[in-house]
């Protein structure tokens, strides 16, 4: 039988699963096979034969040359045999051509049923080929439509859906447009292998960065943390494991155009980068960006973490965020709770406890002078000044505005006008009132 349109089949089903020739013919074999046993009986003394060049099918049904026949499927008398074969011999095996078409509709069906699962199979194998070793990173596609409310992507050798739920708010896109996806699951189906994607799993940001930061794939800095409130907002953590490479300033590129990149990427979300600290206090501080901190004073309880914070009364609307988004996304990044006050709130809430006779200690509230203002966050500090103020003592910026200039000059890298505007700069930051004495101009340009 000549099969023209079987063939277009199976060049089909290779050009769009990518599953081998051979994989496809070997599926239809065992499925004919199949057929002639539902139609027929017998065992295994069936044998197909495909031209893969002209799609001719023939199936061969051998039987065995006995003087007397008890299992007519698997024996043939040696009169008949001899019709066909005038040389034959019993103890011979004879083989006739079997009529396709008489197969049967269950004949039939039984093939398509075996044709499906082998493609099932081999597809399973192509894809498993493909993706098994990209589960976790990005990988891209074309939109080719919706099923519901899951975007369908064409990956090449098969289809992956982007569920509603991982998909960015509001995001939509045009047929043909290019997805960038996290390939977040493979999985087994009755239809097949399906592969299913994320763009608002906090690994794909990451993954992101890993893509547009040079630093991060070479190992030099390192992505400590991941959180997201897809399409919105989203707070990422990095570490410099080289001293002389800033982890934030090397995430945001030259003008911003690293990060730009990526906030294209996921529609717009805003991303704040953060400079990780070992230190709890230091590291929550930074996570508030981009508020300023005053104050931190961390409880790390048996059964919970809980931070106290304290910012400029100006500031604590920016410190909690529009529906309390930025505190929540700091509290996700660092692992702690966290209460904020502003400086006003805090003030009434020491003279309430004062009045009540409280040790201030008691409340887990810090004292005077710890956890304040990072010395990194004043305008024009640079991490070797920062270093130097504190190996002398001065590691607040608190410290630093209620320092004297002469002891400010004494340290490496400073003198007597660097010292005078440093600590103007840092009693400007704390809100303290001006003062006269300080000079505006500098002697190393560092600040």
């Amino acid at each position: 039988m000549v099969n023209q349109e079987l063939l277009s089949v199976l060049d089909q089903l290779q050009r769009e699963k990518g599953i081998p020739q051979e994989t496809l013919l070997e599926a239809l074999q065992s499925a004919i096979l199949t057929a002639a046993r539902k139609r027929y009986g017998g065992g295994d003394n069936f044998q197909v034969e495909i031209d893969p060049r002209t799609g001719e099918i023939q199936v061969l049904h051998v039987r065995r040359i006995v003087e007397n026949v008890s299992s007519p499927m698997e024996e043939v008398s040696l009169a008949e045999a001899m019709e066909s074969d005038p040389g034959a011999e019993v103890g011979d095996e004879i083989g006739s051509f079997l009529e396709i078409d008489d197969f049967g509709r269950i004949a039939a069906q039984a093939a398509k049923q075996v044709i499906f699962q082998k493609v099932r199979e081999a597809e399973w194998s192509v894809v498993a080929r493909e993706f098994g070793g990209k589960k976790g990173n990005v990988v891209a596609g074309v939109y080719i439509g919706q099923e519901k409310r899951n975007f369908i992507v064409d990956l090449g050798k098969t289809e992956a859906i982007l569920p509603f739920k991982e998909q960015i708010p509001r995001e939509s896109f045009h047929r043909g447009d290019r997805v960038k996806a996290l390939l977040l699951d493979i999985r087994t189906t009755t239809r097949g292998p399906q592969l299913i994607l994320s763009r608002t799993h906090p690994d794909f940001l990451a993954r992101l960065f890993e893509k547009e930061v040079p630093e991060i794939a070479e190992g030099i800095i390192e992505i400590k943390g991941v959180v997201r409130d897809p399409g919105e907002r989203a707070k990422v953590a990095v570490l410099s494991r080289d001293p002389n490479v800033d982890p934030v300033g090397s995430c945001v590129g030259v003008k911003g155009s690293r990060v730009q990149a990526i906030v294209r990427e996921i529609h717009g979300e805003k991303i704040d980068i953060i400079d990780w600290s070992p230190d709890p206090g230091t590291f929550i501080a930074r996570a508030l960006s981009p508020a300023k901190v005053l104050r931190v004073a961390t409880r790390d309880g048996e059964f919970d973490k809980v931070a106290t914070v304290v910012v400029a009364n100006q500031q604590l609307s920016l410190a909690i965020g529009r529906r309390g988004q930025n505190v929540r996304l700091a509290a996700k990044l660092t692992g702690w709770k966290i209460d904020i006050f502003s400086e006003q709130q805090y003030e009434a809430d020491r003279m309430a406890r004062s009045a009540e006779g409280e040790q201030e200690g008691e409340t887990g509230l810090a004292p005077e002078g710890q956890s304040m203002i990072l010395l990194e966050d004043l305008p024009g500090m640079g991490g070797n000044m920062a270093d130097a103020l504190k190996a002398a003592g001065f590691d607040t910026v608190e410290k630093v505005a209620n320092a004297s200039a002469e002891d400010i000059a004494k340290l490496p890298k400073f003198g007597p006008k660097t010292a005078a505007k440093l600590i103007e700069t840092a009693r400007d930051f704390m809100g303290y009132p001006k003062t006269s004495g300080a000079s505006a101009e500098t002697d190393s340009g560092s600040l």
